[in-house]
């Protein structure tokens, strides 16, 4: 499971870092062109950035898939939990299994249907305007985001059953470095 955490990560920090990159350079690029240098605005006008911005709406995409379950997994996507919490114990409970269940069977919904999508698009000659990849790697976003969603649905899931703790975002804690103090006490 650590390899697939760290990997999720991995994937959102990685494609945020590059569309960040990329739309500085593309704004860099834009700002420089229109100085009224000669030679400069010669040569920059030359470099085409046309394709920058749409490599990063697909990057955005790819980010909020696997951003979604990542926010399943460490608990802080929003949720509206005011009646529950009022419920009696064995009531919450089921309803909080009932509300995962059904998070998890609309993903797994939603990830077939965007498999078949991809499926019969990938048997097509459509590519993107820009950059012109082949649609089917876009679009393979959905499935794979979905059933990495679904999946962390019913790892939230079972954990509840066997632990009754649901994953909760604290927004003071800054990962690692209660590590670092800890280490520099000692």
């Amino acid at each position: 499971m650590k390899f697939l955490d760290h990997l999720e990560e991995w994937i959102i920090a990685t494609l945020m870092g590059a569309a960040t990159l990329i739309v500085f350079m593309a704004v860099l690029h834009r700002y420089m062109s229109g100085l009224p240098i000669g030679w400069l605005q010669d040569e920059l006008i030359q470099i085409n950035t046309s394709w920058a911005q749409e490599l990063c709406i697909y990057m955005f995409v790819w980010m909020a898939k696997f951003g979604a379950a990542y926010g399943v997994r460490t608990g802080i996507h929003v949720g509206v939990d005011v009646v529950i919490n009022r419920l009696s114990t064995p009531w919450r409970s089921k309803f909080i299994i009932f509300g995962l269940l059904a998070g998890a069977v609309f993903t797994g919904i939603v990830g077939t249907l965007g498999a078949t999508f991809v499926w019969e698009i990938g048997h097509t000659e459509q590519t993107s305007a820009d950059l012109e990849i082949p649609m089917w790697w876009v679009y393979l976003a959905v499935p794979l985001g979905s059933y990495l969603m679904c999946f962390r649905f019913l790892q939230v899931m079972v954990h509840f059953i066997r632990t009754g703790d649901l994953p909760k975002h604290d927004h003071s804690h800054v990962e690692g470095l209660d590590e670092e103090v800890q280490g520099a006490k000692a």
